[in-house]
């Protein structure tokens, strides 16, 4: 990406000059997928166009890009470049904690009704797999008050001291539903005060929500095509360096092994099998990567990481302010959470019940309003590009759908 792309998106917020065929009037939806920039365009551009030219020297020359990126990523989430893996997805990230976690049988696993059921799933494969127990707690007490989530925790938490004992807590960083801005730093803390590990899907925050992985996360996923702004099929794996010796290499592939590519490259004899699993993150890294997919997130958290995450997110909070009680005047239940410390980039609402879901719906994607529906909620979700002067068509969009959709 040019230097000058990145000083012209830098020099003001609310410019989507870098997303010339963006059709949507006001698109609200990175927290599903965000439009692809000129910058990530051009990146996975010339990837195609190298390996169209040099084939497995195109290869060659994109390689070392990779621990670019790597120490990035690093960066953003404040952990080491060394405890950084890349995985497909962040539920592939998932499932490589899940499956190679050092459970014993009879280990207790706290999950929330309302994740995303990436951060389910897999965690209860691992529970049929290991023997092990699932304990369910609800988000509504901490979209009520952290404090009184905290405190349901903990009291989950010191049940496992006089039983079976509480192993993970797994939680999204954002919720996917109402955005709810889970107290991971406090979360964490309780975590260690218990003796149980904490597990963090970051796909709803990475990008647009300052998380740090020194707080106490042991494990991290987080996905591009969100908040990252980059494309799908490319996503990292952070594991805290104190965890990675006890996990088992359960999902190793031929490139998880210590030097894969001698073999490769170095002439005869060098093809081994016996060659030690890396006791690193990057272990989980198996095979055959996504060089288009993470050559576009490195292009994208380039933006990002210039305009500085902080100021992207008071960027979406402003323009949160701004459309949250317009859109409640018009009749719609704000689902957002009223302590600014459990805020996100996803403004969500519930219609009036005399309102159809559907023609509602319909009615904005007619007017150009690009959110998104998760469980019957209605979402918007604004990044760095969205103008604060989106708002007054949102609320005009909303008022005519309203009058359409009403019985």
């Amino acid at each position: 990406m040019t230097h000058e792309l990145i000083e012209q998106a830098a020099s003001r917020f609310g410019d989507r000059s870098l997303f010339p065929t963006l059709e949507a009037r006001a698109y609200l939806n990175h927290a599903a997928i965000s439009p692809v920039s000129t910058p990530v365009r051009e990146a996975a551009a010339q990837v195609l166009e190298d390996y169209a030219r040099d084939g497995f020297y195109g290869y060659q020359q994109w390689t070392p890009r990779r621990e670019d990126l790597r120490n990035k990523l690093a960066t953003l989430v404040g952990g080491r470049g060394e405890d950084i893996g890349f995985v497909p997805n962040t539920s592939q990230g998932i499932m490589n904690v899940a499956l190679c976690f050092p459970w014993t049988r009879g280990d207790r696993v706290v999950l929330f009704r309302g994740e995303f059921p990436a951060n389910v799933t897999p965690w209860q494969r691992a529970a049929e797999l290991f023997e092990l127990e699932i304990v369910w707690m609800s988000l509504e007490s901490f979209w009520r008050s952290h404090d009184e989530g905290l405190g349901e925790l903990e009291r989950i938490l010191d049940s496992g001291t006089t039983g079976s004992g509480i192993r993970l807590v797994a939680t999204s960083a954002v919720q996917f539903q109402t955005g709810l801005r889970m107290p991971v730093p406090k979360m964490a803390s309780l975590c260690r005060k218990y003796g149980a590990q904490m597990f963090v899907d970051a796909i709803q925050a990475c990008g647009a929500v300052p998380l740090d992985v020194g707080v106490g996360i042991d494990y991290l996923s987080c996905g591009s095509h969100k908040w990252l702004m980059g494309i799908e099929g490319a996503a990292f794996l952070y594991v805290a360096p104190h965890r990675i010796g006890s996990l088992r290499p359960h999902v190793a592939g031929w490139r998880s092994h210590e030097q894969p590519f001698d073999f490769l490259m170095h002439g005869a004899g060098h093809l081994n099998y016996e060659r030690p699993i890396r006791a690193k993150a990057d272990f989980v890294e198996q095979g055959a990567q996504n060089v288009v997919g993470y050559a576009a997130l490195e292009a994208s958290l380039d933006l990002i990481t210039s305009l500085g995450v902080d100021q992207v997110f008071a960027h979406i909070q402003r323009w949160h302010d701004a459309a949250e009680p317009a859109l409640v005047a018009l009749g719609l239940r704000s689902r957002r959470t009223s302590h600014s410390d459990g805020r996100s980039g996803s403004l969500t609402f519930e219609l009036p019940e005399r309102a159809s879901f559907e023609l509602f719906v319909q009615s904005l994607r007619d007017q150009g309003i690009a959110g998104s529906t998760p469980d019957g909620l209605i979402r918007f979700s604004p990044h760095w590009p969205n103008s604060i002067h989106e708002v007054d068509l949102l609320v005009r969009s909303v008022e005519s759908a309203l009058a359409v959709s009403t019985r």
